[in-house]
């Protein structure tokens, strides 16, 4: 099934109005009311939400712990994920520190370095290991996805090595675009391009 890239960045904003909603006791909500706590018309929510199958009932409105678990399911975070990060550096450390990622269902399991000076020491309680223990580690713990946070040069032969331990997801920190197989997928994250693109907009506005 082809979904575009706007809705499935829609989807993980869904779920934060979806909490927000439930942390203020509200139990159930129309597309009309969702619409305009998200910014879109009634008919684009009823739309991103129909494109994975319907729920809720017309007049009725969408029963918000059902919509909530529905689009989990189709993000796949209705499940625990096992995650690691390739590079214990700034990056890295920092990715380590963010405390949501577990109640996103989000599990980071260890940090992969080459400096002894960080093998075998903790970040945030998270264990730094070794890279020669990358591929055994992959294998043991179902791990789906590797956080690449080291620098440019090393990232696409760490991105390869671990796709051959079987890791089919990449959040990319570093760069570079990494190659990848027809089996795999990638998300990049570049805080300078962001700044571009937001100073751009501050432009449109002088």
């Amino acid at each position: 099934m082809y979904v575009s890239d706007a809705v499935i960045k829609r989807l993980p904003t869904y779920l934060r109005y979806l909490d927000m909603l439930l942390a203020d006791g509200v139990y159930r909500i129309s597309s009309n009311d969702l619409g305009k706590i998200m910014g879109l018309t009634p008919s684009q929510v009823r739309q991103d939400i129909n494109t994975f199958g319907g729920i809720g009932r017309q007049g009725y409105g969408y029963p918000i712990i059902d919509l909530k678990k529905h689009i989990e399911e189709v993000i796949g975070v209705d499940k625990p994920q096992n995650m690691i990060i390739l590079g214990a550096g700034n990056i890295g450390s920092a990715i380590v520190g963010y405390t949501g990622f577990g109640d996103s269902g989000f599990n980071t399991l260890a940090l992969f370095d080459n400096d002894v000076a960080k093998i075998g020491t903790f970040v945030n309680n998270i264990p730094v290991k070794s890279l020669d223990d990358l591929e055994s580690f992959v294998s043991n713990n179902d791990v789906r996805i590797a956080i690449i946070a080291c620098p440019a040069k090393f990232a696409q032969s760490l991105c390869d090595r671990a796709l051959s331990a079987g890791i089919k997801a990449f959040w990319n920190f570093a760069p570079v675009d990494l190659k990848l197989n027809g089996n795999a997928v990638s998300v990049n994250v570049s805080l300078s391009e962001s700044l571009q693109q937001l100073s751009f907009r501050l432009k449109q506005l002088i």
